[in-house]
């Protein structure tokens, strides 16, 4: 222990004898060791918030969606019609549930854009008409007042539950609770407000982005009957007429492990009556899995690039220990003159290039760790999760590194003949 304490300091004193080279060896590990923290909290929290937004859909639901179908799929679906009918049809609904064994939840929504207004106070938002079930599969929480009963929706209330901006903006300055606010030609009574949320990115181009505080949800059977199933839209002069009974089904069942064996027999359900192809489904669980090795192979991809930085830190290591060598052989040869072994000299210099990669990786760990944070606060959008293992990892990997490339130089100084070392000028 006191022969690594004596090689330590002797090291030191001789890497302090040449700052500026000394410096600029240990920038390359420090650029290399910051570059793999960072790359991999960049990767790490992109992983994050891709899986955390699926599984805000949930890991054991199935969603079964309407879409337009393309105007191919129109043409070849049957005699053309003024009104474009559409997508999930409470038949297939009922179906569903019929046929489905291990389905233990099920959420209807029809979504219809319309116009909220409340004495001169209007928002463009997104009606939904659903069940008490919308705020617990969404992670919607109550501000003030109660979201939707299942006996609202089996009396056809005329009861409304506004979204955090839809509520600041029809009520400003007043409290929502107990309000009214106008949809269509039909006043609702305000009965609770959720708070606020973040809206939710497109999945897999499967799912469309929401902006959840823009909501107004009603009752699905007060929807149908307020609103019917046509919708006429007047564009350019031009008048478009769609009819759709259900904008989405969210199935939800037991277990993860009953997923895969429950989509084919969903997709039996509806598909047959669905030749146009109006009707997609999305499986969390499944997305889910699939950002899951996306994010690895991310990682090994930004960690190798970031690895060859370490690398080129490593060369620049022996690069300088080699020319340390070649400096210092008057000194070696001295050393082994009074006695000093091979195995002396060699962990000399591996002490010396083991401090310039350990104080190189320090110094990049602590810039890796401020790296992303600075990411973040500059691009909010982007998120960066620096993990222990990665800091383990890069300061591993340029310990190793500094071991490794200091190795050869160690060697080759250890190897030296006293005598002529000792004749070197």
């Amino acid at each position: 222990m006191r022969r690594i304490w004596r090689g330590l300091k002797l090291g030191m004193k001789s890497l302090l004898l040449h700052k500026l080279r000394s410096g600029l060896t240990v920038l390359g590990i420090v650029f290399g060791v910051a570059a793999v923290i960072s790359m991999l909290a960049i990767a790490e929290g992109s992983s994050r918030d891709a899986q955390e937004r699926i599984r805000a859909l949930g890991a054991t639901n199935i969603i079964v969606r309407s879409v337009k179908p393309s105007d191919e799929a129109q043409a070849t679906g049957g005699r053309p019609s003024r009104i474009l009918n559409y997508g999930i049809k409470y038949d297939d609904f009922d179906r569903i549930m019929a046929t489905v064994p291990t389905i233990r939840k099920a959420l209807p929504i029809r979504e219809i854009r319309k116009q909220v207004r409340r004495l001169q106070y209007y928002l463009d938002g997104r009606v939904v008409g659903t069940t008490q079930d919308y705020a617990e599969f969404n992670m919607l929480q109550i501000e003030r007042g109660r979201f939707l009963t299942a006996a609202d929706n089996e009396k056809y209330q005329n009861y409304a539950v506004l979204a955090s901006t839809t509520a600041k903006t029809l009520f400003p300055y007043e409290d929502p609770i107990g309000e009214s606010v106008k949809l269509g030609s039909d006043y609702y009574t305000v009965v609770g407000v959720t708070k606020e949320r973040e809206s939710s990115a497109g999945v897999g181009g499967s799912l469309a982005a929401q902006d959840f505080n823009k909501d107004v949800y009603i009752p699905l059977n007060t929807c149908r009957v307020r609103f019917g199933e046509k919708i006429i839209n007047n564009r350019s002069g031009s008048m478009e007429a769609e009819e759709t009974q259900l904008s989405q089904v969210t199935l939800q069942v037991g277990a993860i492990d009953q997923v895969q064996p429950t989509v084919p027999i969903i997709k039996a359900a509806y598909e047959r009556f669905h030749p146009k192809k109006d009707v997609e489904m999305t499986v969390p669980y499944d997305l889910l899995l699939e950002a899951q090795r996306a994010a690895r192979q991310f990682s090994i991809i930004l960690g190798t690039i970031a690895a060859i930085s370490l690398l080129v830190g490593g060369i620049g290591i022996m690069n300088i220990m080699l020319a340390t060598v070649t400096e210092r052989t008057r000194e070696i040869g001295i050393r082994r003159a009074l006695g000093a072994k091979r195995k002396d000299i060699t962990q000399q210099f591996l002490i010396e290039t083991v401090v310039l990669s350990g104080v190189g990786g320090l110094l990049g760990v602590s810039m890796g760790i401020a790296i992303p944070r600075l990411i973040v606060y500059f691009i909010p959008d982007q998120k960066a999760f620096v993990t222990g293992m990665s800091v383990l990892l890069a300061f591993g990997i340029s310990v190793a590194v500094g071991i490794l490339f200091g190795l050869y130089p160690a060697r080759r100084a250890a190897m030296m003949d006293p005598i002529e070392a000792l004749r070197h000028e």
